[in-house]
């Protein structure tokens, strides 16, 4: 388990991290989400001691990492595919990394085959692609089988068979009764991989729930609605307590209707006599309560839409 109590990192005159609090369970996959600059990396690299927070507290198993001795058995993680030596071979960088953490020679050939990297074993790091990179930085993560599990944008540069390789094996990691913390802008990703979210902007937590309670109450339900007679039929509909707004261009026949169930919207048609040409009910996404929930957070935007 992975618990941060109140923890704040400032750098100079500005606070990455701010007074910052949840818990990561075992059993289950946590995604971390937020903004660019929203303080996701600092937060990773306290948990593993890589940086000294300016106050508050991280744990992995009920101690900070610093204190484990040999710390892959406690934790792996995966924050950077790119800091590998590009001299040494994938064998060689894992063996350095077992010698040093009293881990048995046969975890090396044991985590290569898992992330499928068995047939590059000899082969330079400097000529992997970012995708072999990020399998080499997963097995490094898996090498001490620990019950603690952190990955940091982990399928970047992946292929879409490594993506559904990446996705089964979060999920797997979990139902062995591991704690998997994962962090990701992807959030179809998330959607299909994590049970959790952990939500943070400006360094500040947004919310610690799990995942279908965060998309259903950052969103309301839409109905959209094609008819003829939309102008009539919104006119009703708002009589009804509906917030009503025309999808489309002018002169559209949808209507994105909120506050009345598609039900109740079918019988008001049917009453008064106007067809329906559509009538969809859309599910909340994750990726509109995302943008919703964190709209005050974000620290760089374009002068676009948003």
């Amino acid at each position: 388990m992975i618990e941060v109590s109140e923890l704040t990192k400032r750098f100079g005159g500005r606070t990455a991290v701010d007074h910052l609090s949840f818990i990561v369970r075992p059993g289950r996959v946590t995604g971390f989400l937020g903004p660019n600059g929203a303080g996701k990396s600092t937060t990773l690299r306290m948990i593993l001691g890589l940086d000294e927070p300016t106050a508050g507290t991280a744990t992995v198993g009920g101690l900070p990492f610093r204190r484990r001795p040999r710390g892959l058995r406690h934790a792996g993680a995966l924050l950077d595919a790119g800091q590998v030596h590009g001299g040494r071979s994938a064998a060689a960088h894992l063996c350095a990394l077992a010698r040093s953490n009293g881990i048995p020679r046969r975890r090396v050939g044991e985590v290569l085959g898992e992330v499928g990297l068995s047939e590059a074993a000899g082969r330079r790091v400097g000529g992997f692609s970012l995708g072999m990179r990020q399998r080499l930085g997963i097995a490094a993560a898996l090498l001490g089988d620990p019950p603690v599990l952190m990955f940091d944008e982990p399928v970047n540069g992946m292929d879409p068979e490594g993506v559904l390789w990446a996705r089964g094996l979060f999920r797997r990691l979990a139902a062995e009764g591991r704690t998997v913390f994962l962090s990701s802008h992807l959030m179809s990703e998330m959607e299909n991989t994590a049970d959790d979210l952990v939500v943070i902007g400006r360094g500040r937590l947004v919310a610690a729930e799990p995942l279908a309670d965060f998309a259903a109450r950052g969103t309301r339900r839409t109905v959209v609605v094609g008819t003829p007679r939309a102008a009539e039929l919104a006119a009703l509909l708002t009589a009804a307590g509906a917030s009503v707004e025309t999808a489309g261009p002018p002169g559209a026949r949808k209507l994105d209707v909120t506050g009345l169930p598609a039900e109740r919207i079918g019988a008001i048609a049917f009453d008064n006599r106007i067809r329906i040409e559509e009538l969809t009910a859309r599910t909340p996404s994750l990726e509109d309560a995302f943008m919703q929930l964190t709209a005050d957070s974000v620290e760089y935007t374009t002068g676009g839409p948003r």
